[in-house]
Formats: structure tokens, C-alpha cells, sequence
């Protein structure tokens, strides 16, 4: 019924508060669709995640800029948020506080989508027991991986898809 990228940026949102890893799970699904065929409301998703993460960081500039791009996503698409067994009108006023508060230079905390499919629900608890891990815990605001994970995590694979893709490219060519 839901995606399992969508259940794993679920679990890395709620659960880890790994946002760049929600960013990436979800990227990569998104990218899975042809380009003409992408759904939007998955860029809308991988924005709060950023958002989020630019916000713990003290990335005020940054934070205003993604809430603002996935506010005006997913107003705009209140029927596929119901699909992916979210509130959409409680999900909109929790996006509008938080730029709010972002606007404001008001500290970052912690917060949870609002989920209202209780199936979506007992899955996501379910896959947190079998990851040994706690549901809507707050962020650890001491981890310095976690926080500043874009600048520290090891790029040796990224690096080399890269390289890899370029030879395709010039190979075509």
C-alpha cells in the first residue's frame, strides 16, 4: 500500500531525526519515475526534511527557503498527502507555524508529521521495534554526524557512480 522509501523516510524523520537521509531515500525513489512522470509531491517531502535539517543547523536562510517551496507544493496537493495516510490540513498549519517560527530565528525542535492512516501508523512502529528504535524521539542536538552529516559522511561511492556515469556518458559520445 505505501512505498518502502516512504516508510524508511518516515522512520528516518520520526525515529533517527536523520533528515539527510530522508532527503536521500526519497530522492532516489523519486528519480526512480521518468523525468515527465516525477511526482511533486515527493519534492514537497524531501523539502521538509531539508528544511528541517537546515534549521537544526541554525541554516535560518536556508530553512525559509524549503518550508516556503514545500508549502507551496503541498497545498496544492491535498489528495496525495491523504493517500500517503497524512492530515493535510494539520500537516499545512504544522509547515505554516514552523516557518513561522523559522522567520523568526526561533531554535529548531523536533516534530512529527501528522499521520492519520492507523495502518501507516502500526507499520511505521513495527519497523521502529525491528530497528530497536523509539518512535517521535527528539533530535540529538550533541551528534555532530547527524547534524553536519552532508560535510562528514564518507562520498567515496557517490564519487565513483559518478566517475562511472561520466565514462557512460563519453562512451555514448
Amino acid at each position: 500500500m505505501y512505498d518502502a522509501a516512504y516508510i524508511d523516510y518516515l522512520i528516518y524523520f520520526h525515529c533517527e531525526r536523520d533528515y539527510f537521509e530522508c532527503h536521500e531515500v526519497l530522492e532516489e525513489h523519486w528519480k526512480q519515475d521518468p523525468p515527465k512522470e516525477r511526482k511533486k509531491h515527493w519534492v514537497g517531502f524531501i523539502q521538509i526534511a531539508v528544511c528541517a535539517y537546515h534549521h537544526r543547523r541554525g541554516n535560518f536562510a536556508g530553512a525559509l527557503k524549503m518550508i516556503s517551496n514545500a508549502i507551496h507544493i503541498l497545498e496544492n496537493d491535498s489528495l496525495n498527502i491523504k493517500k500517503l495516510g497524512l492530515h493535510n490540513e494539520e500537516l499545512i498549519k504544522t509547515l505554516k507555524k514552523r516557518k513561522h517560527e523559522i522567520l523568526n530565528h526561533k531554535p529548531y525542535y523536533s516534530f512529527n508529521l501528522p499521520i492519520r492512516d492507523d495502518k501507516l501508523m502500526s507499520l511505521c512502529l513495527k519497523r521502529c521495534s525491528e530497528k530497536n528504535l523509539s518512535w517521535g524521539v527528539d533530535s540529538d542536538l550533541t551528534d555532530e554526524f547527524l547534524l553536519h552529516k552532508h560535510t562528514k559522511r564518507n562520498r567515496t561511492d557517490i564519487i565513483n557512480e559518478r566517475l562511472h556515469q561520466l565514462k557512460i556518458r563519453k562512451n555514448k559520445n
